[in-house]
């Protein structure tokens, strides 16, 4: 069983003991998540979409609240002598998940 959640402006394909991450969400190490907006579910022989899918739910436990690696970002134009080169370190939630009702 899986479904396809949204969060974070992002969808995620999710099997229940899957560990992913996804964007900054409020909480602590620990603490559980419920994901609201469930796009599909996939059961053992039925396939939920749409308002079906709506009244699914999918909890999951946050295992850690951290940041990725540094990205650089360059912006380089020839001949103007202009070169701005910036860091970005985006915060993400690890997320276990945990079950898949409908």
């Amino acid at each position: 069983m899986y479904a396809v959640i949204q969060t974070g402006g992002k969808q995620y394909r999710v099997a229940p003991g899957d560990t992913i991450r996804i964007e900054r969400v409020e909480g602590k190490v620990g603490e559980k998540v419920n994901f609201g907006n469930v796009l599909a579910v996939h059961g053992d022989k039925k396939v939920f979409a749409g308002a079906e899918a709506e009244k699914a739910t999918v909890t999951g436990k946050i295992v850690e609240q951290g940041r990725a690696k540094k990205l650089t970002v360059l912006k380089f134009k020839k001949g103007n002598q202009y070169k701005i080169q910036r860091g970005h370190r985006q915060n993400y939630t690890a997320v276990l998940v945990g079950d898949i009702k409908i």
